[in-house]
């Protein structure tokens, strides 16, 4: 426990069950965030959330009220609340960074404006990079809140909409084989699928525990049977397990039967073809919605009618935090051999200086230098967390006015360097 200030405490404790069911400190804390994201709070989604916490290994923080008003919500409820733990990230190349994962950052409406929000980011940023994390990520409910903290998006998703006024067909024949499948099915083939697509996507996320409930055909909310969702899970044409599926629904949307896609996860381009075909030929849809599509991806060019596909909106998806900044920069792949320094500016410190990276055979290697070494290039510590994945060209953030180059030809060198092996994307929320 530690003092905030005379009227608050913030405490950090893990989340626990006794005989089942979640104590009051966790009953609490999940109470508070249920609040925040006006989401379910029934006892069994409030259960099964400290078993996906609990899985996940969480620490959870709260800001707590010394003391609240008669006949409002009492001292076990935390008024800010905040949960931080491990998972890793494609960096690129197949490397799998352990990267601290930020999520259910609330404060009540009735307790902000007190400096909460950065208490809660600033300590625990603190307490992940003294325990070792080169990388911190969120994602954010708002797009003007984490920049100040040093993060910087670096994945972003669209949600598209596939018309199906024009017949649906493929330039290509699809591969291998689709089957219908009951949504719980997915249990048994969902994880392993989409750890091939994590192993290969740069810009991934690991899932975490909670993604079971969508693996096993259930409700987010509440944990129970899901009765509109459906399955189809995708064979290759070798035969094996499977290496594709996608979990759906069909819904009746302002006089339009629409196909709302909840996951498709593929492992390999020949299985999200495949897919895409079959839920091209499920009968008596007007229009299929996929809410996490890549911002690069191969099914617009995959169709007969292009026009059939429309963006409905784009956004920015994860944000990341460069924590070490000689650890990070060390630990993702190059696709060119180059020697660059960077001057990075962070208020919080951790990732302030100035850095050389020397990137040889694929692989790279940073280190801190002297703050009179000359850079080559000058920027802050969320503009290089957006270039850090290659999912943005450092040229375009130049011409943005967040990279300054001081050495002629370095942006040029840094774009070349920072590119993508693949398209960035990253499916998971959390």
């Amino acid at each position: 426990m530690a003092s905030f200030d005379d009227d608050y405490t913030v405490r950090t404790f893990t989340p626990a069950l006794d005989d089942g069911v979640p104590d009051a400190a966790t009953v609490g804390w999940l109470g508070a965030t249920r609040i925040g994201f006006h989401e379910n709070s029934s006892a069994e989604n409030i259960r099964e959330s400290a078993i996906g916490a609990i899985d996940d290994g969480r620490a959870f923080t709260g800001v707590y009220n010394r003391h609240p008003l008669p006949g409002t919500l009492d001292e076990t409820w935390p008024v800010a609340t905040y949960t931080g733990y491990t998972k890793t990230v494609n960096v690129g190349g197949g490397r799998l960074v352990d990267t601290y994962l930020i999520s259910d950052v609330t404060v009540r409406p009735t307790h902000r404006r007190r400096g909460m929000l950065r208490h809660l980011m600033t300590e625990r940023l603190a307490a992940a990079a003294a325990a070792g994390h080169a990388l911190a990520a969120l994602t954010a409910s708002e797009s003007t809140i984490y920049r100040r903290f040093g993060f910087g998006p670096a994945t972003r998703k669209r949600t598209v909409v596939l018309h199906r006024e024009t017949p649906f067909a493929l330039l290509s024949q699809p591969t291998g084989r689709v089957e219908l499948a009951p949504a719980s099915a997915i249990a048994a083939v969902g994880p392993r699928v989409f750890a091939r697509f994590h192993e290969t996507t740069p810009g991934s996320v690991d899932r975490q525990g909670q993604y079971a409930n969508l693996y096993n055909g259930l409700d987010y909310g509440t944990g129970k049977p899901d009765e509109h969702a459906r399955a189809a899970i995708h064979v290759p044409a070798a035969g094996g397990e499977p290496d594709g599926y996608v979990v759906y629904s069909v819904k009746e949307e302002a006089g339009k039967s629409v196909l709302t896609i909840a996951d498709l996860v593929a492992a390999d381009s020949a299985a999200f073809l495949a897919l895409w075909d079959f839920l091209g030929s499920v009968d008596l849809v007007d229009l299929v919605r996929w809410r996490k599509a890549p911002v690069e991806g191969p099914l617009l060019h995959a169709l007969a009618s292009s026009r059939s596909l429309e963006t409905e909106s784009e956004h920015d998806h994860v944000w990341l935090r460069i924590l070490d900044a000689p650890a990070a920069l060390s630990a993702r792949p190059y696709p060119i051999d180059g020697t660059l320094t960077l001057k990075v500016h962070d208020k919080l410190g951790h990732a302030d200086g100035t850095f050389r990276l020397e990137a040889s055979d694929g692989a790279g290697h940073a280190v801190r230098v002297g703050e009179s070494e000359p850079a080559d290039l000058e920027l802050d510590a969320a503009t290089l967390a957006t270039l850090y994945l290659g999912g943005v060209a450092v040229t375009v953030l130049a011409e943005a006015g967040l990279v300054v180059e001081h050495t002629s030809g370095a942006l040029g060198l840094a774009t070349r360097l920072f590119a993508a092996d693949r398209p960035v994307h990253g499916m998971t929320d959390f």
